[in-house]
């Protein structure tokens, strides 16, 4: 039996709804970041389960374009998470109320 496209797409519908659920919901920044993480692999897997509903030679750029965005994923959890930590330092908490009166 194989995977129907339709089910990669649900489930890849279910984690973008969780993890966009956790980045609006939570005041933790680290919860923030991971449920914006996992919104994005969520459409990493959308463009995956879209690539094997095409022929061979065109479902490679359905395979290679996530790479591209795993990659542009893991230079922004970088700068997030030293982002946080550098405003840690500074206040003592990483609740996201706390920065609501941070001013440029």
């Amino acid at each position: 039996m194989e995977l129907q496209p339709i089910f990669i797409q649900l489930l890849a519908l279910v984690l973008f709804a969780i993890g966009i659920m956790v980045a609006i919901s939570r005041r933790n920044l680290f919860f923030v970041l991971m449920g914006i993480e996992l919104a994005l692999n969520a459409v990493n897997l959308s463009f995956v389960g879209f690539a094997k509903t095409l022929p061979d030679t065109m479902s490679v750029a359905g395979q290679i374009i996530p790479l591209f965005s795993i990659a542009i994923a893991a230079a922004e959890a970088c700068v997030g998470f030293a982002m946080v930590i550098f405003i840690f330092r500074n206040r003592e908490s990483i609740d996201a109320d706390t920065y609501s009166d941070m001013r440029g």
